[in-house]
């Protein structure tokens, strides 16, 4: 099954699944050894991995009467599981949540309301905790700050002889035009830019340049005539070889991101989430360069980019161990030491003291994050909407779509119109 089908199935099952849920169960779970047991689950890479089972060991040598039973996944299955684990009344305690997905959950009773438990948020940056509340309930907590980024590749530019555009000037057409002198220039099977057409936080962010979003109080926040030009971009780009075939970019669209052609080395830019890049440089063994989006306009000012909570923790509603449960997401959200282990790969700290302790110990590609954040800062247009219950789809039927643009099989406008009709029709 492809990740889109996986992902799809996986809203479906939810949808499906929810209406039981309700408070948390007393009683308590206990092992063999009198502990306390609590599930956390969470989507990632093998850097992921370690920094949470480093976290996890952590808070356990800390609290040696609770036992934290990691279960560690992949972006491709994870909610399609998570979803099935929520309908066989089976949900992991502690759960590492999307936005997309967190009114989606929230409101249909599957997750714990944070404050009522006793997580606390009083030194976290302001407005970074209501990227977890969904209709006044706090759901999630903000793992880190992130936002999209265009990641140069210095050795593929320089193979080519092609220099390190401005990123407080470039528009999409200079992106193309800059990909396509790469492309010409460097080895077969290597490309100047990846087709962004497929990638989400790029759609979002080309409409919000034109004071639009994916979403907003009243369901879509868009209609389809606004992405036609940047479908057509896609195609452009596909079509002069400045971005892969329309085969390999169907193929790089489902790839664990170590195998994908940013990181291995075949493509110049390439957009991604801030706290992807750690593993990116690890895969890739290149020092990236982190760029600002290309805006239409030409101007920092105008690239309407934003901050994201990066992922967040959440509790299960039908946890038996809430206390536990509480200690552990307050242990991953505000301790200095949990801090400074996991570093900026979920996205810089929320909370000002974890921050503050971690800055000293930032590692080199840290320091480069935490500097693309602070360049923006300034420049960052209107707060997103916490996507709508039935909204966290949108990337995957955008996928879909992207798929007959660029096989050829939907026009630019036929593709905008069935990404706007789908989601529309699941928006609850």
């Amino acid at each position: 099954m492809s990740i889109t089908k996986k992902l799809a199935a996986g809203v479906v099952v939810l949808g499906l699944a929810l209406a039981g849920c309700g408070s948390p169960q007393s009683g308590g779970t206990t092992n063999g050894q009198g502990q306390t047991v609590i599930r956390f689950t969470w989507w990632g890479n093998d850097t992921r991995n370690k920094l949470t089972n480093d976290v996890i060991a952590k808070f356990e040598a800390a609290n040696p009467d609770i036992d934290v039973q990691g279960e560690p996944g992949e972006w491709s299955g994870y909610w399609d599981k998570l979803a099935t684990q929520v309908a066989a009344n089976d949900a992991p305690d502690v759960i590492q949540m999307d936005e997309k997905y967190i009114a989606e959950y929230g409101k249909r009773g599957a997750l714990l309301d944070l404050e009522k438990v006793g997580v606390t948020t009083d030194k976290f940056m302001d407005g970074t905790v209501d990227t977890g509340r969904v209709e006044g309930t706090l759901y999630g907590l903000n793992a880190g700050i992130n936002a999209p980024v265009v990641v140069a590749n210095p050795k593929v530019l320089e193979a080519a002889g092609v220099a390190m555009p401005d990123d407080t000037t470039w528009t999409w057409d200079d992106l193309h035009r800059i990909g396509k002198q790469i492309s010409e220039k460097s080895a077969s099977g290597t490309y100047g830019t990846q087709n962004m057409s497929y990638v989400e936080p790029a759609l979002r962010a080309y409409l919000r340049q034109q004071g639009k979003d994916q979403f907003n109080t009243s369901g879509m926040g868009f209609e389809p005539a606004d992405l036609t030009s940047y479908f057509q971009w896609g195609l452009d780009v596909q079509a002069d070889k400045s971005a892969p075939s329309a085969s390999e970019t169907s193929e790089d669209m489902g790839k664990a991101l170590d195998q994908t052609l940013a990181a291995t080395n075949r493509i110049g830019f390439s957009v991604y989430w801030s706290n992807q890049i750690t593993a990116l440089e690890k895969a890739s063994g290149t020092e990236m360069k982190l760029l600002r989006l290309p805006s239409i306009e030409g101007s920092a000012n105008k690239a309407a980019l934003w901050y994201k909570a990066s992922m967040l923790w959440s509790g299960s509603s039908r946890t038996k161990n809430p206390e536990a449960v509480a200690k552990f997401i307050n242990f991953l959200a505000n301790d200095p030491d949990a801090g400074t282990i996991m570093g900026t790969e979920r996205g810089v700290p929320a909370n000002k003291e974890v921050r503050g302790a971690l800055e000293p110990s930032l590692s080199t590609v840290d320091k480069k994050v935490v500097s693309y954040l602070d360049s923006i800062e300034s420049e960052l247009g209107a707060t997103p909407l916490v996507t709508p219950v039935g909204g966290g789809n949108f990337g995957v039927v955008q996928m879909r779509m992207v798929q007959d643009l660029i096989f050829g099989r939907k026009s630019p406008i036929e593709a905008a119109t069935g990404l706007y009709d789908e989601v529309k029709s699941q928006l609850k």
